[in-house]
Parts: C-alpha cells; structure tokens; sequence
C-alpha cells in the first residue's frame, strides 16, 4: 500500500470521525426539544380521551410521533446503515376520529413509539452526544498543557478527565491523555454513533411478542378462511342436491317416460316435453347462479371494477361506482374484495334505509382501497349481526382491513384496504 493511499484512508476516517461527531451532535440538541413536545403533547391528549377532544386531537399526534419516528429510521439507515422497519399497521382513508384513535391505540407500533420518546430524551440524547464530547474534550486537554492551567485552576486543582493538574509538568500528563482520547475518538466516534441507533432499533424495531402476535393472527384468519370454505363447499353441495340435481333428475324421468309415450300418446308425451324443457331451463339458471356465486365470469373476464359495476347494476336503489384501478389484482385479492363489496352492499339495502349507494374504487400505492357510502340512517357496528364482522375476517386473511364510520343519523362510510400489487 502506497503512502498516498493510507494518507487517504487517515484522512477518510478524520472525516468520517467529524462527520459522525457532527451528525451525533445535530441530532442531540435538534431532537431533544421535539421528543420532549411529542412525549408531553400525547400524554396531555390521552388524558382528554375520556372527555372526547382527545378522540380528535389523538390521531394527528400519534401521526406526528409516528413522522418523528420515521425520520430517525430513516436517518438510521443513512448515516449507519442501520435499518429499522417500520411496521404500522394501515389506517382506512376517511375514517372517522374514533376509528382511527382506537385503530392506533390498537397498534403494538404505536406503544413501541411512546415507550421510545423517554428512551431517546435520555440515553439516546447521551449516546448521540457521546461523539460529539469525545471529539471535542481533547481540545480542552491540549489547551491545559499549553498553560491555561493557570487560569482553570485558579490555585486549587483541577482535574481532566482523571489527572490532576496542579503544575506543568501534570498539565503535560493532561495533553497526553488528550492524545490518546483523540486517537480513541478517530476510531470510536462513527461506532458509537451506530451505537445511539441501534438503541434506537431496539427499542422502535419489532420484538419477539409481536411476532408472536402475528402468528395468532394469521392462524385465526387462516382457520376462518378454512372454515369459510368449508361452509360454501357445503352450501354449494346443498343447493346442487336441493335444486339442479333435483331438476335434472325428474327431466330424465320425464325423458324416460316421454320415450315410452311417444307412440302411445304423442298429446301426453309433447305435455311431458314442454316440462322438461322448462326444468332443464330452469336447471341451467341455477347453475349459472351458482357458478356466479362462486366466482362470477364477469370478475374473471372483465376484472374487479366492471364485476362491481354489474353488481350495482342488480341493486333495487341507485348506485354510482368511481373505478381508478391501474391494473388487476390477483385473482383471490379480486373474489375476496368482490365478494366484501357484495357483503356491504347487501347490508345497504336491507338495514340502512338508504336511498343512494356511492362505492369508489381506487389504488393507493400498493394498497386496494374500497369505499362504499350510503345516505341511510346510520348505526351500522362490525359484529353487530350486520355480516361485517363476516367481511372482516375475509379481509384478514389478506392482512385486509375494515373501518366503519356510521354515525347515528347516517351517513354510512364503509372503508376497505387490501394490500396488493397491481398488475
């Protein structure tokens, strides 16, 4: 190695040490204020929630804790390398204050951020400023060794670090101490920089409980979805014995006996005929009513958007679906959100008393969102007996959410987010 190149690398790592100790010392003083607002400004609006400003006030601190939050990930991951994931869960657009305080409060992410604000006031604020001190108190030691001493000391000793000074001679000890803490910056400072944010991930990052939880979850929602199946694989084998199969059986009865009338009695045979005609009409609707219960050939030709545009059709009220979908959904995400969407809609009509149905379509960024409106009445509740708690398990098995927004009084804003790529 030559000796412009070590002269390189000494000075890459001078400037990395002073970039580190900067960054640290920015950090500290800049974040230190904004973490005690954040901590002080949460802790005032859920003491209100009981008192209902808090349900208002709640969701926009928590974005912001959440914001503060995601800035220091980010800084993470570029001035260590660190990274940090950020793993909120989704919130419905439009929802209302209530749903979305809860949904928040629901979220072990949320509580990783609270728990993280006096972490990073304390030793966080110590470890970003680590670098910073370890830099800069050499510069103190080599201006004791040269004299100023005197005027620190002011006839008493004065210590640096652990050397007394009392005269010149321990004022040199001093500088040497300066020396070696200026080598131990050169070659600590970016390591404990690192060091401030890997707290930080272990504090803000996902823990093995969460994990835990995320298995449950996706275990319930498994056995839901398994238990859905099984519940339509019974119903579509009831309504082929109860209806088709039936038909299909007496018009090859009527067949049978049409074949030994038909010389016989050709007036009876016609009769007998004109019936089976009809029962194998009436067998064809209900397979094709079936099969569209299962998976409707226009969701598989036509895609998610015309699927729900031919469902509005069928309502008896008016209905104006908006569609801004890029491209499709795979096939399961489109018959889960078909099939939602019917669910909901189904619910309108019965229970709502409504006179107008607004469902919008659209992708938000690697997200199937699904609104449906309606100017009824209001009250709708998940799991109330109204089929949503239903729509909710078939969203949770795409890790989908629902949020209801039903005021007493109407109107009724039911909000589902998918998440999927569309292709």
């Amino acid at each position: 190695m030559t000796t412009d190149t070590k002269g390189g690398e000494v000075r890459a790592q001078a400037r990395g040490a002073v970039l580190a100790a900067v960054r640290g010392f920015v950090l500290a003083v800049a974040m230190l204020p904004v973490t005690v607002l954040c901590l002080t400004l949460t802790l005032l609006s859920l003491a209100l929630v009981p008192i209902g400003i808090g349900i208002v006030t709640t969701p926009w601190i928590l974005g912001g804790v959440r914001d503060v939050a995601d800035v220091r990930r980010r800084l993470a991951a570029e001035w260590c390398g660190v990274r940090i994931p950020s793993v909120y869960r989704p919130l419905p657009e439009g929802a209302n204050p209530w749903t979305r305080t809860f949904r928040m409060l629901g979220d072990p992410a949320t509580w990783r951020d609270l728990r993280w604000l006096p972490v990073d006031m304390t030793a966080g604020f110590f470890t970003a400023l680590l670098p910073a001190v370890l830099l800069l108190y050499p510069l103190e030691g080599f201006a004791v060794a040269a004299g100023w001493w005197r005027v620190l000391a002011d006839g008493h000793t004065y210590w640096y670090g652990f050397v007394p000074v009392t005269d010149q001679p321990t004022a040199l000890g001093a500088g040497a101490t300066a020396v070696v803490l200026l080598v131990a910056a050169y070659r600590l400072t970016p390591r404990l920089l690192t060091v401030h944010f890997r707290l930080t991930r272990a504090v803000l990052g996902g823990d093995q409980g969460e994990l835990a939880e995320r298995v449950r979850v996706l275990t319930e929602t498994r056995r839901d979805a398994v238990d859905t199946s099984a519940a339509e694989l019974r119903r579509i084998e009831r309504d082929l014995h109860d209806g088709a199969q039936a038909r299909l059986v007496a018009m090859g009865m009527d067949l049978g006996t049409i074949e030994m009338l038909l010389e016989k009695d050709p007036e009876q045979a016609k009769a007998l005929l004109s019936r089976a005609r009809r029962n194998s009409a009436e067998a064809l609707e209900e397979l094709r009513d079936l099969v569209r219960g299962i998976h409707p050939p226009v969701l598989a030709e036509r895609g998610l958007g015309d699927a729900v545009r031919a469902l509005a059709l069928r309502l008896p009220l008016p209905a104006e679906v908006t569609v801004e979908l890029s491209g499709r959904a795979d096939a399961p995400v489109e018959s889960a959100a078909y099939f939602a969407v019917s669910e909901v809609l189904t619910n309108a009509v019965k229970h709502s008393g409504a006179d107008r149905i607004w469902v919008d379509l659209h992708d938000a960024g690697g997200m199937l969102r699904i609104t449906v409106t309606d100017n009824g009445k209001g009250g709708a509740v998940i799991g109330a007996g109204s089929g949503l708690a239903g729509v909710e398990r078939r969203l949770g098995t795409f890790d989908g959410v629902l949020a209801v927004g039903s005021p007493a009084g109407g109107p009724t804003m039911v909000t589902m987010e998918i998440p999927c790529v569309l292709s």
